[in-house]
């Protein structure tokens, strides 16, 4: 929390933004001709709008990813601290990520950054479509390249947990399939070779229910995952990433046959 809050990482990340940034932005941003931030002739040679732009626009929106991606550095590190103790993982648990399920259904929280990388490569994608003319097909290797970086981004950090995930899916077989065994042999010892077992006794008797309750519990353990994530949580983070672009399949299909496109991939 003290490193989240703190003010001089902020101070160092806003200098950062007008000492780098705008030095980038001068060795790329040079204006030959007359446009609607620069008068032409010179890097400096700004508009009203442009000094705007330059001065306020552009290093406010860095400051605000920079700002992120600190506090993903901040969350991704407090993860390696957690995983460093001694968890106390249940291999039964029924989320199948014994007990850890709820990390990858913290990455939710990241979608709002997600979505605001995908609007500015939409943006960027966008114009080049509208002013020099080129398809949407062709970027889409970058497209998906972008979409998987960034759900990579979120949900990679979480595989640090995998090891001792794996290590109590293994325990827990072995625990968990040691009492089935012991339970199973009582129970043919006594319904299936004990003299004088009927079948009617076998009828309602809790032994059969405890037999299927023994054996869902071994399911849970031999389905857990070994990672804190599951597809659902995958294809949240890639949709929410995806969704800027979507208007942009509008520049090579009419209206109803995106519709149908993507009625067709829903249902």
């Amino acid at each position: 929390m003290r490193l989240r809050n703190s003010i001089p990482a902020e101070i160092i990340l806003l200098i950062f933004v007008y000492v780098v940034g705008l030095w980038v932005w001068n060795g790329r941003a040079l204006a030959e001709t007359p446009t609607w931030y620069s008068h032409g002739g010179g890097h400096w040679s700004l508009t009203p709008a442009g000094e705007w732009y330059v001065f306020v626009s552009i290093p406010l929106v860095q400051f605000i990813l920079l700002r992120w991606y600190m506090r993903l550095f901040t969350w991704f590190r407090f993860l390696w601290q957690v995983s460093r103790l001694k968890l106390n993982l249940i291999p039964s648990h029924p989320d199948r990520a014994a007990g850890l399920g709820f990390l990858g259904k913290s990455s939710w929280a990241f979608g709002p950054i997600l979505f605001a990388q995908g609007v500015l490569l939409a943006g960027l994608v966008a114009r080049r479509i509208l002013y020099r003319s080129e398809n949407l097909v062709s970027f889409k290797m970058q497209i998906a390249g972008f979409i998987a970086f960034f759900v990579i981004a979120i949900l990679g950090p979480l595989i640090m947990f995998t090891p001792k995930m794996a290590a109590a899916r293994r325990k827990g077989l072995a625990e968990y399939g040691l009492l089935a065994q012991r339970y199973v042999q009582g129970f043919h010892d006594k319904w299936v070779v004990g003299e004088g077992a009927q079948a009617d006794e076998l009828l309602g008797t809790g032994d059969v229910q405890s037999l299927a309750d023994l054996g869902n519990s071994y399911g849970l353990v031999r389905d857990m995952r070994v990672v804190p994530f599951g597809l659902d949580d995958i294809t949240r983070l890639a949709m929410v990433t995806a969704a800027p672009f979507m208007p942009l399949l509008f520049t090579i299909w009419s209206p109803e046959e995106v519709i149908m496109r993507v009625l067709k991939v829903v249902f």
